[in-house]
């Protein structure tokens, strides 16, 4: 028999996250159709909350895409890639190289710039790359190894060039300000699930008028008709039918997005960096350490941590898990060396971290972890910050 255990799990993946009370309570509205009025002066509203998400140019396209975070990856190649194409991927982990996998399905020569797992993509590696591409694409924050890839500086050198520069915002957007018109980004997406704490199922994107232009000079139709960008448009601007939209994830993620914005981007950036220290300065003499050597590389929203020498990984993580706390391993070549805690939107909040003290406390036999715990948080000021309700 299904126990329903939603009310005392702790989630500290690096997605999905912990839902927003407020995005929890607009699931539970009754249903309107897609057509509806009201639901076009909600999408408005979602578009308008979204350019300042994003901060994109004042009529940048934004759009809710009916799917996760790796539909927002596939629309943006399916509709600004055509073959033959010269596209240049920076792959520095598991996501840069899945856009690499889709940029080349669309008939894409593909070339790649790489850096080691848990090291950055180097401005200067993009710059000797650049001749003769019609498109950048990068990973802002890898997620499968807790890197920040220096998207303001790669974008400062494909500026003024012609060439588009597709951004991956996954576990970005939504968590710190993103400045999509200043540094010259023509495709953004994220998933709802990540820094939003709204339920997965949809793929916020913001498209520059720059990308519109390329999307418009196309030779030959999108390959994917569900995202055209065309037909969305008709959807989003002319009010047309296109597609049946999920209409209460759009009311989940409208309450969750006003939220966050409600905060302020600043704020959630450093709520986030004074959480990641805390938890880290908590754990170091478990022998926990940075996966990613470089402070200025490091992730904040995946907290890529080294386990210590001879833990179990697999054993300690059924074990959390046999108590209602769910932690993410490394991917592939990290599996078994580091964990990916997820610092995005309702899980960086003091409680749920928290409870992962307390057990990993009884698990290590670490005696004092959790006073440790309290004392870091009182030092970095966040004793009084609201505390999830998930916990």
């Amino acid at each position: 028999m299904f126990e329903d255990t939603h009310d005392h799990h702790v989630l500290l993946t690096p997605g999905p996250t912990p839902i927003h009370p407020r995005a929890q309570q607009a699931l539970m509205r009754g249903m309107l159709g897609h057509m509806d009025p009201e639901v076009f002066a909600l999408n408005r509203e979602i578009q308008a909350d979204l350019r300042v998400m994003y901060g994109t140019e004042p009529e940048a396209f934004t759009a809710l895409l009916a799917g996760t975070g790796s539909l927002g990856m596939e629309a943006g190649f399916a509709n600004l890639v055509e073959k033959g194409d010269e596209i240049l991927v920076c792959a520095n982990g598991s996501f840069g190289r899945r856009m690499a996998e889709m940029a080349a399905r669309y008939g894409a020569h593909v070339r790649l710039v790489t850096a080691p797992l848990g090291e950055a993509i180097k401005p200067e590696d993009v710059a000797a790359h650049l001749d003769g591409v019609a498109m950048v694409a990068v990973v802002h924050g890898e997620t499968s190894t807790g890197v920040l890839n220096p998207v303001p500086e790669i974008a400062r050198l494909v500026r003024g060039s012609g060439v588009l520069l597709t951004v991956d915002a996954v576990t970005t957007a939504g968590m710190e300000p993103f400045h999509m018109q200043d540094w010259g980004v023509d495709y953004a997406y994220t998933g709802a699930q990540k820094c939003l704490s709204a339920p997965p199922g949809l793929a916020p994107i913001a498209i520059s008028e720059r990308a519109f232009a390329r999307y418009a000079a196309r030779r030959t139709p999108t390959p994917l008709w569900y995202c055209d960008f065309e037909g969305l448009r008709d959807y989003w601007v002319e009010h047309t039918y296109h597609h049946t939209i999920p209409v209460n994830l759009h009311y989940a993620f409208h309450a969750a997005l006003q939220a966050a914005l409600e905060e302020g981007l600043d704020a959630r950036k450093l709520r986030v960096q004074q959480l990641g220290q805390v938890i880290t300065r908590t754990l170091a003499p478990l022998g926990f350490s940075h996966y990613v050597r470089r402070p200025e590389d490091r992730l904040p929203t995946v907290l890529a941590l080294r386990l210590p020498t001879g833990m179990d990984d697999s054993a300690v993580r059924l074990a959390l898990r046999a108590r209602e706390i769910s932690v993410t391993g490394g991917l592939g070549p990290t599996a078994g060396v580091i964990w990916r805690l997820g610092l995005m939107g309702e899980a960086a909040r003091p409680a749920p971290y928290r409870a992962l003290m307390v057990a990993l406390q009884d698990l290590l036999g670490a005696p004092g972890l959790v006073a440790r715990y309290e004392e870091e948080l009182e030092a970095a000021g966040l004793v009084g910050e609201k505390q999830s309700v998930l916990v």
